[in-house]
């Protein structure tokens, strides 16, 4: 381990992440699914450690798990820390889990330096963010929101067919459940009591490695917009087709994407484009393609801006489309408002960074987080830490653990502010 000596909450924090690793599925990485032996053994670890640490335990209805230190102010809001549990399949070790670790071990040790805060602090570790199992995403924070609620998912199943309700349940989950280790029922997720969240998290990209910078203070997470576009052509014989007779579905999607490249590049940061999934109808060597399906993803952090380029860009494809005679069906999958973090917490966590003398940059979060969700109900704030060639969603996924340390000292610190000073 290079660097300076980390301190012993730095240590717990990286032994805690460890062990949370241990929760995976076979194969390369962590593989920790919703509603999975793998998921339910890490929540129950990590009620286990809640509770060690003298932190009042719950868990709502769709299995978020929280870790109470109750304040001495009861109508003063809850301070929320944590993050998701979840990974994608064979994924790595700190994409959410480090928020959560970290935020177990700051509270810990607020805990025990400055005793009962003022306002009540929670870590939370929500039950899914990544859609990775089923096709809804921000499960967790979604109920706590309110985005999502009753009946909710009930047409959402896994690629084995298993119902998203029916797996819920099987874990002990659902409307009406009693929680085991209390014998009471379970909590609704909704929440009205939230003041603040806070969610500490590796950046999942480079741009931090890349300026050298130690804390990234995040202004605002994108908003995306994400389609199915269907291009229609006529599929026929490759060596009879003359060129100038052709309807070529996978010509006209490739000056598509191309178009696409060009206009985000045009466009500027902080817009980014992607057509991150290709298929090609009936895909053989020897026909004319005659119908391409692929994804399309645009990110911004201005909702006005991410609208305009996308009515553009589709209208591009249209043209496109029209010329060289292909039907162009655009079907609509997402659509996610960009998310401001608040400014008031911006500036406190820039303060921060310059007591404890870390460089740091205020930044947009191309990738969604459960703080979006958070930031038109409750002042949200988001915390970054560099990540390793910018690397995530992967067994090679790293942060070094004196960048780890950084992220919790500063997060640590936020916490303080927000629950313990007076005003």
């Amino acid at each position: 381990m290079s660097g300076p000596l980390l301190q012993a909450p730095a240590l717990e924090m990286l032994k805690l992440l460890e062990e949370l690793a241990a929760f995976s599925a076979p194969g390369p990485g962590v593989t920790r699914l919703l509603y999975t032996p793998e998921w339910s053994g890490a929540q129950s670890f990590l009620r286990k450690r809640m509770a060690a640490l003298d932190l009042a335990t719950g868990t709502d209805e769709v299995g978020n798990l929280y870790g109470s230190l109750r304040g001495r102010d009861p109508q003063a809001k809850v301070i929320l820390t944590g993050s998701h549990i979840d990974t994608v399949v064979n994924g790595g070790a700190y994409d959410g889990a480090y928020g959560i670790a970290a935020a177990l071990t700051a509270v810990d040790y607020l805990r025990r330096t400055f005793g009962q805060p003022r306002r009540t602090l929670e870590v939370v570790s929500f039950c899914e963010e990544e859609g990775s199992r089923f096709p809804l995403a921000y499960w967790g924070s979604g109920h706590v929101t309110g985005v999502y609620g009753p009946g909710s998912g009930a047409d959402r199943s896994d690629a084995d067919g298993v119902e998203l309700l029916a797996a819920m349940k099987s874990c002990g989950y659902g409307p009406g459940s009693v929680d085991p280790s209390t014998g009471s029922p379970r909590s609704c997720a909704l929440r009205g009591d939230i003041g603040a969240f806070v969610e500490l998290h590796i950046e999942q990209g480079i741009v931090l490695e890349q300026s050298g910078q130690q804390i990234g203070v995040v202004q605002a997470i994108a908003g995306q917009l994400r389609f199915t576009v269907k291009v229609g052509g006529t599929a026929n014989h490759a060596g009879t087709t003359p060129m100038a007779l052709r309807r070529d579905a996978v010509a006209g999607a490739a000056e598509m994407l191309l178009t696409l490249e060009q206009t985000a590049a045009a466009a500027g940061d902080p817009l980014v484009a992607t057509a991150g999934r290709l298929e090609v109808y009936p895909n053989t060597p020897n026909v004319i393609p005659g119908r391409v399906l692929f994804t399309l993803d645009l990110r911004h952090s201005e909702a006005a801006a991410l609208e305009t380029y996308c009515a553009a860009v589709l209208l591009e494809f249209e043209a496109i489309a029209a010329r060289r005679g292909l039907e162009l069906h655009i079907t609509p999958t997402l659509q996610a408002a960009p998310a401001p973090m608040d400014s008031g917490l911006r500036s406190l966590l820039e303060n921060i960074c310059r007591s404890q003398r870390r460089t740091y940059r205020s930044m947009v979060s191309g990738a969604g987080h459960d703080a979006q969700l958070f930031s038109p109900r409750c002042r949200a704030a988001m915390i970054f830490v560099p990540s390793q060639a910018g690397i995530s969603h992967s067994p090679d996924e790293y942060s070094s653990p004196q960048e780890l340390a950084a992220g919790l000292d500063v997060l640590t610190a936020m916490l303080y502010e927000l629950a313990y000073r007076e005003e």
